[in-house]
């Protein structure tokens, strides 16, 4: 098989091609590999904002002392801005050496460039609740070089910005461990592209040494870090040059083959900590078990059955029992074995001037242990003294609190489990192609899909995952993008098209060229993209945040406060002494209602409720093809009164198609198409190539009716673009000119009546009239339309069910827009807007206290998606839209604009649920704790059950939460029997 793409001219797929939408389809492709180049020597660039630059002689100053400097490559200063720019080398130099020479000169150094921000991710273990995220992020706020930094409680991890220049990544976890939480690094900002490898044959440093070395020469490889005790190495590497295979490959040229290097996959580091947690969780509670059951047995059964009971009556010394012993010694590893974590818990939230739930809890626990071990200290020194013990009130508390957190983490890894599905939709292994150089198959070989590099031809057999992003370069099928997308329906695939990581191929063999690998693909982004967004905080977030802020010191004040407001009535007799239970006195009866209110208060599942809902949502809101970026865009949607579309690519399928071509003069029909395919033929403008593709056909089709083919066409000679107008040109010697009506009005060209009204019909029906004028003199017209997409309609009817008024801003003109608007529904049209325009119509809307969206797909729409509340950008328009949108629509149909703001609705309402299951908890909880239904019922909250409240608070919230996963997106459909729309909604 030969798999050349022949005479046809493909676009390099370099890096221009990256900046593509990775969902967009393409008419080319290219098998050529960039030649290798001289890798250079790591440099970097720092800019600085300078003061006190007041004429040539200081530019000449900075310039001579920063040339001084051992590592400085270059240095520019801009004295009208302020601005200088180094270039230096960071193996010599650091921007902090750069920094200060510029101010020991005299020039005050105002800022740090932004291009100087690093970011980097951290796994975060021992948070409990939102106090602990809000003190990490304080604590890593107050360290040097930190600019910003984000702590999601639910998904446990953090995401810092930091000034490389001051601070790296192990000062960061340093700063967490000495904040008492532990940290792993889960990903830097020049990670993206890494291959871990496991190394045969290396027995020294020296090996090792000399493996790094050898790499670090190579083309295309940026970092290596070795590991001689584990014998692996991760290398860091551009794509553009080089690929896992070839590194490989490099380490097996070391020495001779003397060495031998092999991909090694580590283990997921979420799914192995969430596994360990859980277990962790599992064996404390179980242990827990061990001493609590046996001690409940003592305390609450055996007392009641002789001759047990009488048995555990039996006094040891002065009244102290042997069921005092027994409780005693069974409650004290419990308490300060598998209590252990709260005591450290509290003892680092107390040391950054926080309280948290494990505050609660040992303040609770303590209460009651200590207590009982004065009452057993008493009782053997007295031979009078009747006390009773709460030992199985803290055990059992600590073992309800701990049942309640090995539930909450399992139900908590539950609500990751969209992005686990996205993870999981790679295949593991794909068929790779050996060709020869005239590009012959030579072999097929199984490789790793963490192996394939750009540029590589892969096999694809049907019923097969796509294994990378590329581009059909042979063969036809089908494939099936639900699992990236949502579309149900498979999608055609022929040369030249593009196919995503993930998807699957359901019929045909495809030959794909790997465009995008490892962390460029779009399945790779699309989990990026999610992951931030579970990460970002929701502003909702900020309720829950306040009132934790003084939650824990509340219920100190309001425990101490039941406390004595129990006891002292009780010592003066304001209540009647019936009220007391057997075996108890005044002061124990206030102990327990005070430990009962410590405990059945936690701010866990306040802290809780908002990240674990965003959580749910973005990954589902993933699966459906709705890529939402962050709590703030899923919260805003929710509030949305006006949405505003673009039309062309928006509601439009966004390729014209040429519906109409009239003559108007006696040229030939031939003679018209052969004119107006040279003028057009440097022309880039859609409608340019729709008018071209059609009438290539006419003329082609003209041709095999004569059986000829012998027409050469001319190329038009002093080609001009004239923008917004048309193009003009000389073709032989002719001139041609090719546009709207303002073209022929500037040429001083006259448009007929008959061309006027030609012009108004087509209008009228939605179509773009092209005018064709050669010598002076109109030959003919063509007119173009944009299709209407065929969910345009319903979704306008449908957003306008959910109270959200529909508004159209486009540049086209007054005629065509109107019409298209009255087709699919909308009543407000703007037309004839520019960029700028459009944004400044979206701050209209705002002022008028609306909360608007934008739809829309090109680079023209991005200063409308970041002027509007929420941006929405279809996912096969340019790059710029969809980094400029919050939300970006995969698969480019507009009944995602309802299925996100509906998810949206859905969400908030169910933070909104989860706060009320929160708070609800501690509403009616911390006053029966209190004993407010003591009196009239008789009714108390012993302390263990409270502490089985407090957990089931939290279990509630996350439970909750994962009922999002059930969501279904709303949907329009056309009743074509009945003739008009109706609206259905599935949750």
């Amino acid at each position: 098989m030969n798999i050349n793409v022949g005479d046809n001219k493909m676009e390099l797929n370099g890096r221009d091609d990256l900046k593509r939408p990775l969902l967009e389809p393409s008419d080319s492709v290219c098998v050529t590999i960039p030649e290798p180049v001289d890798k250079l020597e790591k440099k970097r660039t720092v800019m600085f904002k300078i003061g006190n630059i007041k004429c040539a002689s200081c530019v000449t100053s900075i310039e001579s002392v920063l040339g001084e400097i051992n590592g400085v490559e270059s240095v520019s200063v801009s004295p009208i801005h302020g601005h200088v720019a180094i270039e230096y080398v960071p193996k010599l130099v650091n921007p902090k050496l750069i920094k200060e020479t510029i101010e020991d000169a005299g020039f005050p150094v105002k800022e740090f460039s932004e291009q100087q921000i690093a970011v980097c991710r951290l796994r975060i273990k021992g948070m409990a609740c939102t106090s602990c995220s809000e003190s990490l992020e304080r604590a890593l706020k107050f360290l040097d070089g930190v600019k910003k930094a984000v702590v999601g409680l639910a998904l446990e991890e953090a995401k810092v910005h930091f000034d490389p220049n001051i601070t790296d990544s192990d000062r960061i976890i340093e700063a967490i461990e000495d904040a008492s939480f532990g940290a792993d690094l889960i990903s830097s900002g020049n990670e993206a592209n890494k291959v871990h490898l496991k190394l045969e044959g290396v027995s020294s440093v020296e090996d090792m040494n000399t493996i790094k070395s050898y790499l670090e020469s190579a083309i295309g490889v940026n970092h290596v870090e070795m590991d001689l005790e584990e014998k692996r190495a991760t290398v860091n590497y551009d794509p553009d040059f080089t690929g896992p295979r070839s590194i490989i490959e490099a380490v097996q040229e070391v020495a001779h083959g003397s060495y031998k290097a092999s991909l090694y996959i580590p283990p997921r580091q979420r799914e192995t900590e969430q596994h360990h947690e859980i277990n962790n969780y599992r064996n404390q509670f179980l242990l827990s078990c061990l001493f609590s059951v046996p001690l409940f047995i003592f305390s609450m059964v055996l007392p009641m059955l002789p001759p047990f009971g009488d048995w555990l009556e039996y006094k040891i010394y002065n009244m102290f029992t042997v069921g005092l012993l027994l409780r005693w010694v069974l409650c004290t590893p419990v308490q300060f074995i598998v209590g252990r974590r709260f005591y450290k818990g509290s003892y680092h939230a107390l040391r950054l001037k926080s309280a948290n739930m494990d505050v609660l809890v040992a303040m609770g626990t303590n209460a009651a242990y200590f207590y009982s071990v004065y009452v057993a200290i008493k009782s053997l020194s007295s031979d009078t003294f009747k006390g009773q013990d709460f030992f199985e009130t803290s055990a059992m508390l600590i073992s309800f609190i701990l049942l309640g957190k090995y539930l909450e983490v399992l139900a908590k890894g539950k609500t990751s489990d969209a992005l686990a599905k996205l993870t999981d939709l790679a295949p593991d292994s794909a068929c790779l192609l050996i060709l020869d150089d005239d590009g012959n198959v030579v072999s097929e070989v199984a490789i790793s899909t963490q192996l394939i590099q750009r540029n590589d031809i892969i096999k694809i057999i049907p019923g097969e995952k796509v294994p990378v992003d590329g581009i059909v370069i042979d063969g036809q099928s089908y494939v099936n993008e639900s699992m990236i997308t949502g579309e149900a329906q498979p999608i055609a695939k022929k040369p030249g098209d593009k196919v995503i990581g993930g998807t699957m191929n359901e019929n045909g063999c495809l030959l794909v060229k790997a465009t995008h690998v490892g962390s460029e693909t779009a399945l790779s982004q699309i989990v990026q993209l999610v992951e931030a967004a579970q990460l970002a905080r929701a502003p909702i977030q900020k309720i829950a945040d306040r009132i934790s802020r003084f939650f824990v010191p509340a219920i100190v004040l309001t425990a101490f406060i039941t406390w004595l407001g129990w006891l002292i009535p009780g010592v003066i007799g304001i209540y009647p002494k019936h009220w007391i239970p057997k075996g108890m006195d005044k002061f124990e009866l206030a102990l327990q209602f005070g430990i009962s209110v410590l405990v059945v208060a936690c701010p866990c599942a306040l802290g809780l409720a908002t990240p674990t809902a965003v959580m749910v949502a973005t990954g589902k809101g993933a699966s459906l093809g709705v890529l939402i970026k962050g709590g703030n865009a899923l919260e805003k949607a929710h509030k949305v009164k006006a949405i505003v579309f673009d039309k062309t690519g928006t509601l439009t399928v966004g390729k014209p198609e040429v519906v109409n071509v009239m003559l108007f003069s006696s040229v030939s029909m031939e003679d018209f198409c052969d004119v107006a395919i040279a003028a057009e033929a440097n022309s880039q403008h859609p409608i340019a190539k729709a008018f071209l593709e059609h009438a290539r056909k006419l003329r082609q089709k003209m041709e095999s009716n004569r059986q000829s083919n012998n027409q050469h066409v001319t190329e038009a000679k002093d080609f001009e673009v004239h923008p917004g107008t048309g193009v003009s040109g000389k073709v032989g010697d002719k001139m041609v000119l090719v546009g709207n009506k303002r073209l022929m009005q500037t040429y001083n060209v006259t448009v007929g009546p008959e061309i006027e009204g030609y012009i108004s019909e087509h209008e009228q029906q939605a179509r773009t009239c092209v005018l064709v004028s050669i010598d002076g003199k109109i030959a003919g017209a063509f007119a173009v339309t944009d299709p209407v997409k065929p969910e345009a309609k319903n979704v306008i009817l449908y957003l306008h069910s959910m109270g959200i008024s529909s508004i159209m801003v486009t540049g086209d003109n007054w005629a065509t827009a109107t019409a298209i608007a009255k087709e699919v529904g909308i009543e407000k049209v703007i037309a004839e807007m520019d960029p700028i325009g459009k944004a400044d119509r979206i701050k209209d809307l705002q002022m008028r206290g609306l909360t608007v969206a934008m739809v829309g797909d090109g680079i023209n729409d991005s200063p409308a998606l970041v002027a509007a509340d929420v941006g929405m950008a279809i996912g096969a328009g340019t790059d710029v839209a969809i980094e400029a949108a919050d939300i970006v629509l995969i698969k480019s149909n507009l009944e995602d604009v309802v299925t996100a703001i509906d998810l949206s609705r859905k969400t908030i309402s169910r933070i909104w649920l989860n706060y009320v299951w929160a708070l609800g908890y501690n509403i009616l909880g911390v006053p029966v704790a209190a004993g407010i239904l003591y009196p009239f019922t008789g009714v108390r909250l012993p302390p263990w059950l409270a502490g089985a409240c407090m957990a089931a608070s939290s279990l509630s919230v996350v439970c909750s939460s994962l009922l999002l996963q059930s969501y279904r997106k709303s949907w329009v459909f056309q009743d074509t029997k009945r003739g008009h729309s109706h609206c259905s909604k599935s949750t």
